[in-house]
């Protein structure tokens, strides 16, 4: 790894400190910014997912699909933590915190719109981000490929009736608008982008050189992302900075307790690394867009709910670059893989 990579955290942290002071200092480019969305997702951002993403579907190889069939227990690993699992867990931590442990410092009703947010969060496994924690572990970008296709499937007939039965109510309304339009930009046209680039490039080795060379592209959206999601927040953040942290320990909590059952469980069965990784980062990573953009149509714009699943934005980068570093650090454990 070259020194970008290596201090990619220090990047990040600072990113974050820029988007806030952007934020605060300069709202009307925030603002700006902002409107420039179609069916709850930003385009500015989605271009800068999109370049993230376009890396590693360079090195996506449809000829070794057939191959994911002879390495089953990482699909199965993800598919259990993300749809048995996941969901529940957080509803109950949900619960735990804002009924119980931090009863005594917020509302009853704001602690019911929290935990609806983190119900949001949880049943909606990440779709986009997955790739670049991929890339950045030397996951299998061919197998991650297929692990958050099968997983945008699934969500799109389970997402609305796990978060209706957690929600206790009978109708959800899922904004599909932006469920298609989040799989087509971060999944198809990335998928379609890196296809044509194989077949112009042609030979393995110019493929390989070219993955080197871009990317860099792929942690520079990721850092600018990180700057414009706090850009977007930074008057809330200043604002309400221990509700924030409140709404933050249950999401970690998730956050590494999946990666932990994940993980564990994919060194269990003698996944081989370059598929657990992926596997374990799927399971704790979130489909933010669809969350927020639900939350929203169900609960107001300037909701707890709302809140809460931009919480899950703002923490998700920190806790993934840890758990990406954990990976990459552990990666002799599964040399028997």
């Amino acid at each position: 790894m070259g020194v970008f990579e290596r201090f990619l955290t220090v990047w990040v942290a600072l990113a974050m400190v820029a988007g806030i002071a952007i934020g605060v200092f300069a709202p009307g480019l925030v603002q700006m910014i902002a409107a420039a969305e179609v069916a709850s997702i930003n385009l500015v951002v989605a271009v800068l997912i999109w370049a993230m993403v376009y890396p590693m579907m360079v090195n996506v190889d449809f000829g070794a699909v057939a191959g994911v069939a002879r390495q089953p227990k990482g699909l199965l690993v993800t598919l259990a933590v993300n749809w048995l699992i996941k969901p529940f867990t957080m509803a109950l931590l949900a619960v735990l915190f804002f009924d119980v442990v931090f009863a005594p410092l917020i509302s009853p009703e704001d602690a019911v719109q929290y935990t609806a947010g983190l119900i949001l969060l949880g049943a909606a496994p990440c779709t986009a981000m997955v790739f670049v924690w991929s890339q950045l572990t030397r996951g299998d970008a061919t197998y991650t490929l297929v692990q958050v296709s099968v997983n945008d499937l699934i969500m799109v007939v389970a997402f609305a009736p796990i978060v209706a039965f957690l929600l206790g109510v009978t109708e959800i309304v899922v904004p599909w608008e932006t469920l298609v339009l989040a799989t087509v930009l971060y999944v198809v046209l990335p998928l379609v982008a890196g296809m044509i680039t194989r077949r112009v490039l042609g030979a393995d080795a110019a493929i390989e050189a070219f993955s080197v060379r871009v990317k860099p592209v792929s942690i520079v959206g990721l850092i600018a992302t990180v700057a414009i999601l706090f850009g977007l927040q930074g008057e809330v953040i200043l604002a309400r900075p221990a509700v924030i942290a409140l709404i933050a320990v249950p999401i970690i909590i998730q956050s590494y307790g999946m990666f932990a059952l994940a993980y564990g469980a994919a060194y269990a069965l003698k996944v081989p690394h370059k598929i657990a990784a992926p596997c374990a980062l799927i399971g704790t990573s979130n489909f933010f867009e669809l969350a927020v953009a639900v939350a929203i149509s169900l609960f107001g714009l300037n909701s707890g709910a709302a809140l809460a699943t931009v919480v899950g934005v703002l923490v998700e980068v920190p806790v993934m670059l840890s758990l990406v570093a954990f990976a990459n650090r552990t990666q002799g454990a599964f040399g028997r893989g």
